[in-house]
């Protein structure tokens, strides 16, 4: 790659990292700026189909904690502190002012702590519309379909009063088709890291798809296509290193000093980290009723997680399977501290590993850590394990 043209991938996944660092939410005021009297939607993590909030207009966020950049003190006076810490950090952006953006809040009923949490945000912040979007709890069921897509016609109408304008179907057509196109060049991204994980390392790769959940979808498709675009002309040497799976970063994301521990000494292939935004693994249907299509893509093309039972999902194997695609040699299994979803699928996922005989190292995180030298020592001694073995 030219001088020219690794400056460019530099400065874009360096202005990314700002994104994700900064608890203000610098993008979301440049598009405020840029939109006056525009509307902004957030939604808790793990999936919220942005394309209804987009069609009306609105700029949808992922609200997804603070990290170590704020310290929780508010929050803890309003909610357990045995709560898990995107909770009570993302309640804490919210009483602190940092979040004074939004019109409206949705969390989805992932786990019992985001269940109650939207009652916390009702009670602290009687301004803001926040809302529940109830995800079907049998997704099996044969009515799960006409189900959601109500639940769905339900936020659009909180949408439309937030905005007052309707939302039409010509309109969800739309935003569909850029989010289709998002998540294509997600696909692409993920690729790159499966067959040349040396051109794009795993914490450049992350702060790139996280910038997506920040900024409007439109400018992240443009910032995915430049980048996807140069990658191939870097100039990287493959390393000696060996293909792990990052299994438990689907919620409560892991510090980017935890990504940067594990990338030294392991090349991550294939994650759940922010399984949201790719939640949705093929194109919706731009034809027919849109919010059926949304639905129904949710239900039957959509990837695994801990926050969704269906049985049509067997999680171990479906690991198991993510591990054989990307042609990993082992995983890592981790879960955020106090994750009670998260913890009972590691169990799971263990289980699944020492049958199918594949190494596994097994983590636990939170998002406000900033020690690392033990995790270091342990994720290098089973990484150099490994290359001995294969010597």
């Amino acid at each position: 790659m030219s001088g020219s043209g690794e400056r460019e991938v530099a400065a874009i996944l360096e202005e990314c990292r700002v994104l994700v660092e900064d608890p203000t939410y610098p993008a979301v005021r440049r598009w405020r700026e840029a939109h006056p009297g525009g509307k902004v939607l957030g939604h808790f993590q793990v999936y919220f189909p942005e394309e209804i909030p987009h069609a009306a207009g609105m700029l949808p966020v992922k609200i997804m904690g603070a990290g170590s950049t704020v310290q929780i003190r508010k929050a803890d006076a309003r909610i357990a502190a045995f709560v898990c810490s995107i909770i009570r950090s993302s309640l804490e952006l919210a009483l602190t002012g940092r979040l004074d953006f939004l019109s409206v809040f949705v969390t989805p009923p992932i786990c019992d702590a985001a269940r109650n949490a939207c009652a916390v945000w009702v009670r602290n912040l009687p301004s803001l519309n926040s809302q529940v979007l109830y995800l079907p709890q049998n997704a099996a069921s044969p009515h799960a379909a006409a189900y959601l897509r109500d639940e769905y016609r339900r936020i659009a109408g909180v949408v439309e009063e937030a905005v007052g304008r309707p939302i039409t179907d010509d309109g969800l057509r739309r935003s569909i088709a850029l989010y289709n196109e998002n998540r294509r060049l997600l696909r692409d991204l993920y690729r790159v890291k499966r067959e040349t994980p040396w051109l794009l390392s795993a914490v450049e790769a992350y702060t790139l798809v996280r910038a997506g959940g920040l900024m409007p979808r439109e400018e992240h498709n443009v910032l995915l296509r430049r980048v996807l675009g140069l990658l191939p002309e870097r100039e990287a040497k493959r390393q000696d290193k060996i293909r792990v799976v990052f299994e438990g970063g689907y919620c409560e994301q892991p510090p980017l000093d935890m990504l940067a521990v594990i990338q030294d000494a392991c090349y991550i292939v294939d994650d759940d980290l922010l399984i949201g935004l790719r939640w949705l693994t093929g194109d919706v249907p731009t034809d027919g009723e849109p919010l059926a299509s949304l639905a129904r893509a949710y239900l039957d093309g959509s990837s695994y997680s801990p926050v969704q039972h269906d049985p049509r999902k067997p999680k171990p194997e479906m690991l198991l399977r993510r591990i054989r695609e990307s042609h990993a040699d082992a995983a890592i299994v981790a879960a955020p501290k106090m994750c009670e979803p998260g913890l009972e699928d590691q169990v799971n996922h263990i289980r699944a590993l020492e049958a199918a005989g594949i190494p596994h190292l097994v983590l636990e995180f939170e998002e406000k850590m900033t020690v690392f030298e033990q995790m270091r020592m342990e994720v290098e001694t089973f990484a150099e394990s490994l290359l001995f073995d294969f010597a």
